[in-house]
């Protein structure tokens, strides 16, 4: 059974920061690229960043270049989304995925809660 499973998620005040973890499981992780994705309130979905198979490579969303990292630990099957120097805008719903095939999202985790506010 294929599992994605977000925790971190929080209430935290502008200017602070956040480390969200994705645990995963049922499928050969390494074989993944990982994601995270975020959805805004009354906003599409969007891709905050990705990371390849053997984290060699990382992309980020503009709006989020230079605050947030994410990163992978291949042998606990981990990937995780440090987030710094928050701003309001940044509240919403992240989620995880995986992607055997760069561009398509195979599996999705539940989510979990990011709010931004004073």
């Amino acid at each position: 059974q294929v599992q994605l499973v977000e925790s971190g998620g929080g209430l935290v005040q502008p200017g602070g920061s956040l480390r969200l973890s994705c645990l995963a499981s049922g499928f050969r992780f390494s074989l993944y690229h990982m994601t995270w994705y975020r959805r805004a309130p009354g906003k599409e979905r969007e891709l905050v960043a990705l990371i390849t198979r053997f984290g060699t490579d990382t992309t980020y969303a503009d709006s989020v270049k230079g605050r947030f990292t994410i990163s992978r630990d291949n042998d606990n099957n981990t990937v995780y989304l440090q987030m710094s120097s928050l701003k309001p805008e940044d509240t919403g719903v992240y989620y995880c995925s995986a992607q055997e095939t760069r561009g398509r999202n195979d599996y999705w985790g539940q989510g979990t809660q990011v709010t931004v506010s004073a």
